[in-house]
């Protein structure tokens, strides 16, 4: 006889395809969500997948966008001394 599933063991619990499901608990803990923009991309880098190579490229996009602008600045002030 086959065991029928239990479909309301977590009915209380969004599924994991719902955003804000893979913020780190450090950012919950700060009262990030996936509401704030902070907390959207980490919710959003979160749900990358090394394993996928879209995914792999979507990293580098980010860390080129977000790295770009900290080394400019690096070099300005690099510059001015």
């Amino acid at each position: 006889m086959e065991r029928e599933p239990d479909w309301d063991a977590d009915d209380d619990a969004p599924p994991s395809w719902f955003a804000g499901q893979h913020l780190p608990e450090d950012a919950r803990r700060m009262g990030l969500s996936h509401h704030v923009p902070d907390g959207a991309i980490l919710d959003f880098a979160g749900r990358l997948d090394s394993t996928k190579p879209m995914h792999r490229v979507a990293a580098w996009v980010m860390l080129v966008v977000f790295g770009l602008p900290v080394l400019f600045a690096a070099m300005r002030v690099l510059y001015l001394f």
